[in-house]
């Protein structure tokens, strides 16, 4: 027997995909891959933060990328802010969790490099001053966030704001296009 929640939600995930699919802004994702691509390919860092299921995210993206996805190849140099716990606490406890991730594209960003930010209200702090920090220092950023941008629309160079309003829903559309990226960026990076 079917669970009726179930395919409410799978309903709920198909119509959301779709949504996606006839979406106008689908193709600044192609034009993140480009900015992600130059900067890579020119050595630059490429640095991924988010907050709790997005902090996942941001984890699981420099993994495959770092690592492989779909094809043997050299490995390219991206970063998840996300993931030193160490760096995260002790700047939160000393300074504030509001610039854990300004303070880390500090570090690691240079003139050329990009920072993604993943929040599906396009609203979280520590994000938008990670980007303000970012655009100081010459780093193109890219914003993947839910229908509305957020805060965080104004001061991306890339605005990725996939087509819906629910958290659950916009996780969901992250991670199909955030796979899609790394197969492509995997694909325009030289072999191995």
């Amino acid at each position: 027997m079917k669970s009726n929640m179930l395919v409410r939600h799978l309903i709920a995930s198909r119509e959301a995909i779709d949504r996606a699919i006839a979406w106008e802004g689908i193709s600044r994702v192609d034009d993140a891959i480009n900015v992600i691509v130059a900067a890579t390919s020119a050595g630059k860092p490429f640095m991924v933060c988010g907050n709790g299921g997005s902090a996942s995210d941001a984890t699981h993206i420099a993994g495959e990328l770092v690592g492989r996805f779909m094809r043997e190849r050299k490995a390219i140099n991206c970063i998840s802010l996300s993931s030193d716990a160490t760096i995260l606490t002790a700047w939160a406890n000393d300074y504030s969790y509001d610039v854990v991730f300004a303070r880390q594209v500090e570090a690691h960003g240079s003139l050329g490099g990009v920072l993604l930010g993943i929040s599906t209200s396009g609203n979280s702090v520590n994000i938008l001053r990670a980007f303000e920090t970012a655009r100081a220092l010459g780093v193109k950023t890219i914003g993947l966030t839910g229908e509305c941008g957020g805060k965080l629309a104004p001061l991306s160079d890339v605005l990725i704001n996939v087509p819906s309003r629910g958290t659950a829903n916009i996780q969901q559309l992250h991670m199909c296009i955030y796979h899609y990226m790394c197969e492509r960026i995997e694909a325009l990076v030289e072999p191995i």
